[in-house]
């Protein structure tokens, strides 16, 4: 089992939920650990957001869940992660504090340079956002 921060269309609830992907391919059910905060900027790309990672940024709302490590081949599928590629998100990891305790997780941040001229989303969370723009 393998540890994932989602902070965007992969949330519970979103266009690529990440309960949803594992069912469409018949993985496990990925399991919930926590929702948590990072330090970062959270930019608008239109239909998606993209996290760049900052100490000194605001807190970026998301999920912890345990999935089964197939399931990392359909994250990184819908991130669109491809080996010798270079894309738009990159596979990385955070270390964020679940329960109390240190806990490394896999997550999907976009590269520094992709972010000129987007609007950063100050609230930090991208379901409130999206919400929000369609009222």
């Amino acid at each position: 089992m393998q540890k994932v921060f989602v902070y965007g269309t992969l949330r519970a609830g979103e266009i690529n939920d990440i309960g949803e992907a594992a069912a469409r391919h018949d993985i496990a059910e990925p399991r919930l650990l926590g929702t948590i905060t990072v330090r970062g900027h959270l930019y608008d790309f239109g239909a998606y957001p993209g996290l760049i990672l900052d100490d000194a940024g605001t807190p970026v709302q998301g999920e912890v869940y345990e999935i089964a490590a197939e399931l990392i081949a359909v994250l990184d599928e819908i991130e669109e992660i491809y080996p010798g590629v270079e894309g738009l998100f990159v596979a990385s990891e955070v270390i964020v504090q679940l329960d109390g305790a240190a806990t490394a997780c896999r997550f999907y941040p976009v590269a520094k340079n992709a972010v000129k001229g987007l609007a950063e989303i100050r609230s930090g969370d991208w379901v409130a956002y999206r919400r929000s723009r369609q009222r």
